[in-house]
């Protein structure tokens, strides 16, 4: 991906944008021209009049291998099939509530439609800027707060993904010993434990559970510090864990690296992270990973804008709607012919409602 290092034939559109990113986070690829270089101006639709996708990336930004580069992924294929432009930008160390507000409202003022916020920490943001640009359709992920005519909450059930990850840690450990790592103990990630541990003791209620969650809130660093998450997966593999599961953006990288240098399974969430290539020296250890398809309700959000038909409310996605699954892209995974097939009946059994998975631990 560009970074905002030279001027292109959209430089004035960029300037103006660093300027705001000097107090509410850099911006990290260049105004309509799409990462082959070529200026693809925001064609899009003949009613469309914007810009462009505005997408303000959450705690750990862009690289984290799992949520933050799920919602670009699905920025980068708007931007290309809509021929529209974009850009994204990161978040700034130790930013303050007003410094979202201002990413936002830049992105808006500029005529970004949408203007995306990755992730629920953008709520109060998203509510400020919507109220100011009430024309400008604004989206946040994993948030379902703030409503408002011009936002879309775009969250998911992740609960079922992780009982298909719980289905699999379960028939893959050796040891009837597995671990549970969240970033940061909120709600939102209580969700992933509460599936988790449903789906493993669907299989075997013996199997023994370790749980850790990195930090109390987000600031602290619970989605953005891998060495917490190397840590935290060192202890529960010392504890006799042999299949580790983690919800925690950035920090899930140390999860995977430490599961994987001492040969034991990891799961990913989020993204596929067997496709990682930041974790491709571990991914022979990658079971799987729970992924919600951020990128997809990306860009589903964008392409309704396009269109002159935009989202409204909340859209939330779920094992049915193919936005959340459980991937299989390790050979090794899809050669365990019985966990696959406890995996792919679980599924079944949550699409047509036969199973119900928790939300709450």
């Amino acid at each position: 991906m560009r970074r905002v290092s030279k001027l292109s034939q959209v430089a004035v559109a960029v300037a103006s944008l660093a300027l705001a990113a000097s107090a509410c986070g850099k911006t990290s690829s260049e105004a309509s021209q799409d990462d082959d270089g070529k200026d693809r101006g925001s064609a899009g639709s003949s009613s469309y009049k914007g810009k462009g996708i505005g997408l303000a990336y959450d705690i750990g930004g862009q690289g984290d291998q799992s949520f933050n580069d799920a919602a670009y992924a699905g920025y980068s294929k708007a931007r290309k099939e809509l021929k529209i432009g974009g850009v994204d930008m990161e978040p700034g160390d130790g930013e303050s509530s007003a410094d979202k507000v201002q990413r936002l409202e830049q992105l808006a003022q500029q005529g970004y439609d949408p203007v995306v916020g990755v992730g629920f920490v953008y709520a109060p943001a998203v509510e400020a800027a919507a109220k100011k640009f009430p024309k400008t359709t604004f989206g946040i992920i994993d948030d379902n707060t703030v409503k408002a005519d011009n936002v879309v909450d775009l969250v998911f059930h992740e609960e079922q993904g992780s009982y298909l990850a719980g289905v699999a840690a379960a028939k893959a450990t050796k040891a009837k010993h597995v671990g549970f790592v969240g970033g940061v103990d909120i709600p939102l990630i209580h969700k992933f434990e509460a599936g988790f541990v449903q789906g493993v003791k669907s299989v075997d209620p013996k199997i023994e559970i370790e749980k850790r969650y990195l930090t109390e809130k987000p600031e602290e660093g619970g989605f953005s510090s891998p060495d917490k998450g190397q840590n935290a997966a060192s202890g529960q593999i010392e504890a006799g864990a042999d299949v580790i599961y983690h919800a925690a953006g950035l920090s899930g990288q140390g999860v995977i690296q430490e599961a994987g240098s001492q040969k034991k399974w990891a799961i990913g969430v989020d993204s596929d992270q067997y496709r990682q290539k930041a974790l491709a020296k571990y991914k022979d250890h990658i079971l799987g990973s729970a992924y919600k398809d951020v990128g997809g309700a990306v860009y589903d959000l964008t392409k309704s804008v396009v269109e002159g038909k935009p989202m409204k409310g909340e859209q939330r996605y779920d094992l049915k709607s193919g936005r959340v699954g459980f991937s299989d892209s390790n050979p090794k995974y899809t050669a365990m012919k019985d966990v696959v097939a406890a995996v792919e009946k679980a599924k079944k059994d949550i699409i047509s409602g036969k199973v119900e998975v928790k939300t709450v631990p």
